[in-house]
């Protein structure tokens, strides 16, 4: 059972909510007596993860990959219209503020990918790193489980692609140029405003956009195929900022550009009208009515086919705008393409060392 705390909670500084709604698979909750939270204790608990395998496959024919890899669950950037909150409720968690206080740790996570991809039924494919959680969150600059995760990628030259927030991922450049030369990596920046004051509202512990330009343009310099997510695509908050972000983004390098639509998957619904409630309660309504007429009238739609896409006339022009931008720009729709052609089996490794 997960303690109660009051859907109309104060804002907590460096959290995206506030709130802990109950996990949907939990049929009961205890309710305090007395609402008390004293929000200085709200630290964040790192929790190790037994998982006895890496690599997870997707069905999902929205999605543009087809395996991935995370070394974390939850993510401590807090950005409250994260997709991924409900996978959380998998953990006996919430997905509001535990989302982002209780990351689930994969230590083991370089061990586990060596294994799989040496294993020899593995078939080389690309895979892609944050297909849930940021691999580059706040935890990553102490533990180095993803740059482990890399250097095994690099060892066996299986292609990569990566989507983040953060600056972080500059410190790695060295093994994605290495990569590269190998057509087997791919870095995305993912920027969903270029206001400063949006973004601690919105991403509270995420780099500042500047910061995520910066590093699309380390990445271009140092020779990586790099583009720009503009994800997610709020209609009536941050879609008016397409031209802006995608123009910045080619002046820093990137080449290619993709979008999604907000989506607002079970309990993230309720975490993101409350947290209009709280910041931006003049717009709250004409968000809240333009997501509805994107999404069939609902605040979302979980449909294989269309969650990601949307419908509707105001997406339909959300759509118009990105690619005019994009063609004005001269940034692709699509990503760059990447190889396994390179791809050495432990069995090819071992053979190499003989002259």
């Amino acid at each position: 059972m997960k303690d109660f705390i009051p859907r109309q909670a104060a804002p907590i500084k460096g959290r995206g909510t506030s709130e802990n709604p109950r996990n949907r698979f939990e049929k009961t909750e205890r309710l305090a007596e007395e609402a008390i939270w004293e929000t200085a204790r709200v630290k964040t608990q790192y929790i190790d993860d037994t998982s006895r395998t890496i690599i997870a496959y997707n069905r999902s024919p929205d999605i543009p990959f087809e395996a991935s890899l995370n070394v974390y669950r939850g993510c401590e950037h807090g950005c409250v219209y994260c997709y991924a909150r409900p996978t959380h409720e998998y953990l006996g968690y919430s997905a509001g503020l535990d989302f982002e206080t209780k990351i689930i740790v994969k230590r083991n996570a370089p061990t586990l990918l060596k294994a799989e991809l040496a294993h020899p039924g593995w078939q080389p494919k690309v895979l892609a790193m944050s297909g849930v959680t940021d691999p580059y969150q706040p935890l990553e600059r102490l533990l180095k489980l993803t740059r482990a995760c890399l250097e095994v990628l690099l060892h066996f030259r299986n292609p990569v692609a990566v989507v983040t927030k953060s600056s972080g991922v500059m410190r790695d450049i060295d093994l994605f140029t290495r990569l590269a030369q190998k057509q087997a990596a791919a870095v995305f920046i993912s920027i969903t405003t270029l206001d400063n004051q949006l973004h601690q509202k919105l991403e509270p512990r995420a780099t500042p956009p500047g910061k995520r330009l910066a590093a699309l343009e380390a990445l271009s310099r140092a020779g990586v195929p790099t583009g720009v997510m503009l994800a997610p695509l709020i209609p009536g908050l941050n879609d008016r900022e397409i031209p802006d972000i995608l123009n910045a983004s080619k002046s820093c390098g990137a080449i290619c550009a993709g979008m999604v639509p907000l989506r607002l998957p079970h309990a993230v619904a309720s975490l993101f009208e409350n947290w209009l409630l709280q910041h931006l309660p003049d717009h709250k309504t004409k968000i809240l009515n333009r997501i509805r007429d994107m999404r069939s009238g609902q605040l979302n739609d979980g449909n294989f086919g269309s969650r990601m896409q949307g419908q509707g006339a105001y997406i339909k022009q959300m759509r118009a705008l990105f690619a005019l931008s994009c063609r004005k720009t001269g940034l692709r729709q699509k990503m760059p393409a990447l190889s396994c052609s390179s791809f050495r089996s432990s069995e090819g490794l071992q053979l190499s060392l003989f002259p």
